[in-house]
C-alpha cells in the first residue's frame, strides 16, 4: 500500500487481480454477508455496462492485513479506483446502482 500524503493507491499485486483500463470497483466481502450478494450484483452491473471498468472482489477474512491497511470495518466496503489504482471514492455498507455510475465518473 502506497500513501503519500493522503492518496491510497492499489496496485494489481495488492488486490490480486488486474485493473481496469480506465477503473476498477474493488469489493470487500465475508462469507455470510447478505448485502454483499446484492452489492456483488449491482457491481458486476455497472462492470458490464461501463467499458473498461473491473470489478474486483475481495475476500475480507482471507486479506485481514490489506483490511487493516484500508482501515475497511465492514463488508461490503466499496473502493473505487482510477486507472492509476488511486482511490478516488470508497463507501461502506450496500451502494446504490447510480451512486456507483456517479463515483465512476469522478474516476474516469
Amino acid at each position: 500500500m502506497h500513501r503519500h500524503g493522503e492518496e491510497e493507491r492499489l496496485t494489481a499485486a495488492e488486490l490480486g487481480a488486474a485493473l481496469g483500463e480506465r477503473a476498477s470497483l474493488v469489493q470487500f466481502s465475508s462469507a455470510f454477508c447478505a448485502p454483499c450478494r446484492a452489492t456483488r450484483r449491482i457491481l458486476g452491473e455497472v462492470a458490464g455496462l461501463v467499458p473498461g471498468v473491473a470489478h474486483i472482489e475481495i475476500d475480507a477474512e482471507a486479506r485481514l492485513e490489506l483490511v487493516r491497511d484500508l482501515g475497511v470495518r465492514r463488508t461490503p466496503t466499496v473502493l473505487v479506483l482510477d486507472s492509476g489504482g488511486r482511490v478516488v471514492r470508497r463507501a461502506a455498507g450496500q451502494p446504490r446502482k447510480a451512486d456507483v455510475i456517479a463515483a465512476l465518473g469522478e474516476a474516469v
